[in-house]
């Protein structure tokens, strides 16, 4: 059961994972696409934070300890001692994560309800399709699925994550950002792209070189120093 507690040394996770300044923002995380997306943001608010490696290894994401913090045992998930009220407070699901962080600092989530709106629209988008849907192309194309000879599974997230790609080059064909300024909705969506080449290898199944506006959105992203350093966050 998830329960937030005094302080952070009272959390059972840091029984684990000791907090060496237990004042500052915990990270427990991995260099995942959706791992990543947090050590971006705590990048790019200059949030000072403390990051420690969970690796994906069942000893690690389902001990008791990183379970009491996260119970659905996926990375990243964080403590920030300073949370509403001033008490700490306990979080998993890195899209409420990046929601959380913005809404606590006021940065990267617009200047207005209409702004916040919009940029919480394509942090769904990822959330809900493009996440779950490339990571479906990386199982079935790169790691446990690629052996299974039957076609029709490979071929419908190929063609899912087109069809959300041209969404993707669409949106940015005559703006930086996929909500018109920066945001955590890019810092949702940009890894899992990066991700198609990075892990997954996956560029020719789904034609990324055919979208030009997602390239140069990836690219725009990557020079980012927030993002260079956030993508070796924990370091392994």
């Amino acid at each position: 059961m998830q329960r937030d507690y005094p302080t952070v040394e009272d959390y059972p996770i840091s029984q684990r994972w000791p907090a060496s300044k237990p004042d500052i923002i915990q990270l427990y995380s991995y260099a995942t696409p959706n791992g990543v997306k947090v050590s971006i943001a705590l990048e790019e608010m200059g949030l000072q934070y403390e990051p420690h490696l969970v690796t994906l290894a069942a000893e690690d994401v389902k001990s008791p300890e990183f379970l009491s913090l996260n119970p659905n045992n996926k990375i990243p998930a964080i403590i920030d001692p300073d949370g509403p009220d001033g008490k700490p407070i306990g979080l998993f699901e890195s899209g409420a994560i990046l929601l959380y962080l913005a809404e606590k600092t006021g940065l990267l989530i617009g200047d207005n309800r209409a702004e916040k709106a919009k940029i919480t629209q394509w942090l769904m988008f990822q959330m809900g399709g493009l996440g779950p849907m490339t990571g479906q192309v990386g199982f079935f194309h790169a790691y446990g699925g690629k052996d299974i000879e039957d076609p029709r599974p490979r071929e419908r997230y190929y063609n899912e994550v087109k069809r959300l790609l041209n969404v993707i080059d669409q949106q940015v064909a005559d703006q930086d950002w996929i909500a018109g300024e920066f945001s955590i909705a890019d810092i949702a969506i940009v890894p899992w792209l990066q991700t198609i080449s990075k892990f997954y290898k996956a560029e020719k199944e789904v034609e990324l070189a055919s979208f030009n506006n997602v390239l140069a959105y990836i690219e725009r992203f990557a020079a980012r120093p927030a993002v260079i350093k956030g993508w070796n966050i924990p370091a392994v």
